[in-house]
């Protein structure tokens, strides 16, 4: 029988009053604890927005093993496949032979070949000093009807240059054709995983317009993904893909446009200054702002002195919002984050000026394992995104990820309605953070 040489570690230890906190790294990076909140999306979701796409990933057994689940619970494993490298073909030559032939069997034996492939190579290439571009230009030699993305699958990515996240949503449009005409009429939302809502002012006011409004993740087929390079302007607001969207603009000679999401008032107004200023369009958005403001208000008295905890994976501007709504007498007592972002800087410094023993926690600190709590035990929290809602225990839960599509005075009055409805509702906690890749078709 086994039995425990070490004492139980507080995971309370490790949280941080702001004011001790440095940036942009808050918690020293080391061995990693990754909690049971699986409705963050991953590259494997993030590729399936290209329509009529296949993935075919090379790598090793172990490494085969979540992208396949991943498939699996969405339903999509007819548009997933996989080559397997062995120990062997990291010394025989054969690394690159054997991803081409590997991938050439896989597309010969479908009836009907996808439009693009995405084709995943993995940190062991990497380290064998695999020729890669030999295996695209070979590949796009024996099949030029199909496009080929360049796909990683890197851990070694996280800590320098663009992250797996951030590269994965740059290539997703890198089939986009360069010698596309420009259509003045046309835009671009870039990088985002879910369509950004209808009621959301940046829509109406491009709509109204007259502009017609493009988002991979709205595009029905490959033609309509394809007429994305016509568009004349690329928006993007989510943190992640602003490096992607910058890439594509540069490559198709089109207008970049980067209006950070934001939860602040004097923030999202400027966004909407430099957006009408470069489109030269008229827009009045002071009927939103009321709007959010008076939401704001509503919710503090529906939630009162209920202490609220936030995690990055809602938003990462979860300083942001924590601003936000502190600003507003909210009783934000936690946050969950490992990192501070470059664009929450400001909000960073705010916090510790003007409140200095609001707690900050790791999340991926490997005793972490020992601060999740049983659902139901925390319930006096209100847990802004499913990581909060698994450390505190609280089954009063704003499910939401990477800010939920949500943007504008519109985003923050619907975050407002979220926190109150999560406020007055129990969500069965357990069963929803166990559903992988939020807002996606699962099987469990």
């Amino acid at each position: 029988m086994l039995k425990s040489v070490g004492k139980k570690v507080d995971a309370e230890f490790f949280a941080l009053p702001v004011k001790a906190a440095k940036f942009p790294q808050l918690f020293a990076s080391e061995l990693e604890f990754n909690a049971p909140t699986r409705g963050m999306w991953n590259i494997v979701h993030t590729g399936m927005l290209i329509p009529r796409s296949h993935q075919i990933f090379v790598c090793a057994q172990g490494c085969l093993r979540g992208v396949i689940l991943t498939a699996a619970e969405m339903n999509a494993m007819d548009r997933m496949s996989f080559v397997t490298v062995k120990e062997g073909d990291l010394f025989d030559g054969t690394l690159e032979s054997n991803a081409v032939e590997g991938i050439s069997a896989i597309l010969e034996e479908m009836s009907v070949k996808p439009q693009a492939v995405l084709v995943f190579l993995s940190c062991i290439q990497l380290f064998a000093g695999c020729d890669t571009q030999a295996i695209y230009d070979e590949l796009q030699k024996r099949f030029p009807a199909i496009d080929f993305v360049e796909c990683l699958m890197h851990p070694t990515m996280r800590k320098s240059g663009l992250t797996p996240d951030a590269f994965m949503r740059k290539q997703l449009y890198a089939p986009l054709r360069e010698n596309a005409v420009a259509d003045n009429k046309s835009i671009n939302i870039i990088g985002n995983d879910r369509v950004t809502a209808e009621t959301s002012e940046l829509i109406i006011m491009l709509k109204n317009n007259g502009f017609k409004v493009k988002d991979i993740a709205a595009c029905q087929n490959y033609d309509e993904y394809l007429s994305m390079s016509e568009s004349f302007c690329n928006i993007s607001y989510y943190p992640t893909a602003k490096a992607g969207n910058e890439f594509l603009c540069q490559r198709l000679r089109r207008k970049f446009l980067h209006l950070p999401l934001s939860y602040s008032f004097e923030e999202i107004a400027e966004n909407y200054r430099i957006l009408s200023e470069e489109l030269n369009i008229k827009s009045d958005f002071s009927q939103a702002e009321s709007e959010a403001r008076r939401t704001l208000a509503e919710a503090r008295k529906v939630i009162g002195s209920m202490p609220i905890a936030i995690d990055y994976t809602a938003t990462l501007r979860n300083l942001s919002l924590a601003r936000l709504l502190l600003e507003h007498d909210f009783n934000v007592k936690r946050i969950y984050s490992d990192v501070v972002i470059p664009e929450e800087k400001a909000d960073f410094e705010w916090l510790q000026s003007h409140y200095p023993e609001l707690l900050i926690s790791p999340t991926l600190h490997p005793a972490m394992r020992f601060a999740v709590k049983t659902p139901g035990s925390g319930d006096e929290y209100l847990a802004i995104g499913q990581k909060a809602a698994c450390f505190t225990g609280s089954r009063h839960l704003v499910n939401i990820v990477s800010g939920g599509g949500w943007y504008g005075f519109d985003g923050i009055t619907q975050m407002c309605k979220a926190m109150v409805n999560a406020k007055n509702t129990l969500s069965d906690t357990e069963k929803v953070i166990q559903l992988k890749g939020w807002g996606c078709e699962s099987c469990l």
